[in-house]
């Protein structure tokens, strides 16, 4: 090779090298910032000067708290895997209902379903004239439908009972009476219904593409209203954040999904009664049985006894739910965590 050809190739690969050190070296806008992290300070918070508005200052991705409070006394055994249910979110919108309240249950968070909201009523023109998101209010102005007397909404989201998942509670109020104070129920149920369902309708068509508001995420928790706690005698229990009617028709629903079959309820004392089965697998043979080992299914070990469910009303919206043996055996830790880790994963 010609020594100036030579001296062009060397040239070339100086130049390529030097190209990829601009590209994607250290001090390149294009460098490898996987851990930059590492590096980062926390710096002092930014003081606001007195009488300004300090509400837009808010850490965007807070670190939530530590719901579950099980700790592991003695030696630990990795428990076994509990058998798959299906949860009772799959569903992206459900209307629910408990005598005469109805709520969307939505599998969002409700930082994720608050700009739904807002997206619907400005889509139908319903003028809004109050905002509260630290509380998880929107109300519209009066507004007159055709054929009908003049009428105002009220739109409250809460936290589900599951992490991430909303309600969305719809009130009704008729041109009727004292205008100035809200009531207590919808004046017109039947538009307090086509409301609902009509915005059920839209938000299952669009949750997919919705945003975000970071405002409201932050001032409606997404952590849930279900926690598995454990009390001073190392026993665990399911700490519910629920009114006890809806606690007890929740865990009643919980409990089927969850393929328990109810033996007994007692509603005086807040107890159910019931069997565990386990899950049919789709695509098992009939013959499988004859290969099948029982010490090796978890399943098994949780089919062995009934059980009984108690649910103890603390007031002030919180209810603890306790599982035993039906007939006043041993039950262990384990164990019972298991039973209640697949009663909570399907209350809604």
């Amino acid at each position: 090779m010609r020594p100036v050809a030579q001296r062009a190739i060397a040239l070339m690969l100086l130049l390529g090298l030097s190209s990829c050190t601009y590209i994607n070296g250290e001090k390149s806008y294009f460098r490898d910032r996987t851990d930059d992290y590492r590096k980062a300070r926390a710096t002092a918070v930014l003081e606001v000067p007195a009488g300004l508005d300090d509400e837009a200052l808010q850490d965007i991705y807070v670190i939530p708290p530590i719901t579950e409070d099980i700790s592991v006394n003695g030696e630990f055994n990795a428990p076994r895997p509990a058998p798959l249910v299906t949860g009772s979110v799959d569903q992206l919108v459900r209307i629910q209902k408990l005598a005469d309240e109805q709520w969307m249950l939505v599998s969002v968070a409700p930082g994720q379903l608050w700009p739904q909201v807002r997206s619907y009523l400005g889509g139908v023109n319903m003028p809004i004239a109050r905002v509260e998101a630290s509380a998880g209010l929107i109300e519209t102005a009066w507004v007159e439908p055709e054929g009908a007397i003049g009428e105002r909404y009220r739109f409250r989201i809460e936290q589900g009972v599951q992490r991430n998942t909303s309600e969305l509670h719809i009130l009704q109020m008729g041109m009727v009476g004292d205008i100035n104070t809200w009531p207590t129920n919808s004046t017109d149920a039947a538009r307090e219904d086509d409301m609902l369902r009509s915005m059920a309708q839209f938000i299952a068509d669009s949750v997919g593409t919705a945003p975000v508001s970071m405002m409201a995420q932050q001032a409606i928790s997404a952590s849930g209203r279900v926690s598995m706690q454990e009390d001073d005698d190392g026993n665990p229990y399911i700490r519910l954040d629920l009114p006890y009617h809806r606690a007890w028709a929740s865990v009643d629903r919980a409990l089927g999904e969850a393929n328990f079959d109810i033996l007994d309820r007692d509603r005086s004392a807040g107890a159910y009664f019931v069997h565990y089965n386990r899950p049919l697998e789709e695509d098992s043979g009939w013959l499988d049985w004859l290969f099948s080992n029982d010490e090796d299914d978890p399943a098994a070990e949780l089919e062995k006894y009934d059980y009984r469910v108690e649910l103890n009303d603390l007031g002030g919206e919180t209810v603890h739910i306790e599982i035993s043996r039906k007939d006043g055996g041993e039950l262990s830790q384990s164990h019972a965590q298991s039973i209640l880790s697949l009663i909570k994963g399907n209350i809604t």
